[in-house]
């Protein structure tokens, strides 16, 4: 079997705890050997509250002491403009082949509503041939549902494979994990966090290390 490297990007800003839920859903449903998170400097978003190298670091925070190997991936904050998915996966690509064998699986995690706008990604469809695309679905989703491009759908739709068979070609297949009930919205967070809510409890939507990170730096405050 090849090599899975899991792929987790977001402009995380700030990062919680429905990211780190999707990153070990899919390390558990297909096994992977790493999980790379990385921090985007997305063309579609010009509002980030927190600096890049803020964003990097919660990351870090968020993921320390899984029990599974989790890098997280500069390369976009440090090319220092607004990036795209596609460029990253062609140098994800190019390193990852040679360094772990050009069989290596990699796979592009997202959720529904990413999903959705898919056909605004620059290359969109070239994707495919990168990586692996594995979706987060809530309940009730579904790719024939009115949200989801007709062209996108289909796409999506003649790749699809179960979870366990994703990792045996490095890419061009899709697979969802259906009822994923991860309900987070990062804007809401910062809406809570405005309001001078710093105190973690077990019902904290942010990991305990974030939170304090924020509450370090002053981030997210009115």
């Amino acid at each position: 079997m090849p090599r899975c490297v899991l792929l987790l990007g977001g402009s995380f800003d700030p990062i919680h705890n429905g990211h780190v839920a999707l990153g070990a859903t899919f390390v558990r449903l297909l096994g992977a050997a790493e999980l790379r998170v990385i921090p985007t400097v997305p063309w579609q978003k010009s509002s980030l509250v927190a600096t890049p190298s803020q964003r990097a670091d919660m990351a870090a925070l968020a993921f320390a002491g899984q029990p599974y190997r989790v890098v997280v991936d500069r390369q976009e904050i440090d090319r220092g403009r607004p990036t795209y998915t596609v460029e990253t996966l062609r140098a994800l690509r190019a390193e990852l082949g040679p360094k772990y064998g050009e069989e290596t699986a990699l796979c592009f995690l997202m959720g529904a509503d990413q999903l959705q706008r898919l056909d605004t990604w620059r290359d969109w469809r070239e994707l495919f041939g990168l990586a692996h695309l594995c979706v987060a679905a809530r309940p009730g989703f579904s790719l024939d549902g009115p949200d989801i491009p007709a062209a996108v759908a289909a796409e999506f739709r003649g790749r699809l494979v179960a979870p366990e068979q994703l990792c045996s070609r490095p890419a061009g297949n899709t697979c969802i994990a259906a009822d994923l009930a991860v309900d987070i919205s990062s804007t809401r967070i910062r809406q809570w966090l405005a309001g001078g809510n710093y105190e973690y409890d077990s019902g904290s939507p942010i990991p305990a290390p974030v939170l304090d990170y924020i509450e370090q730096h002053n981030l997210y405050k009115k």
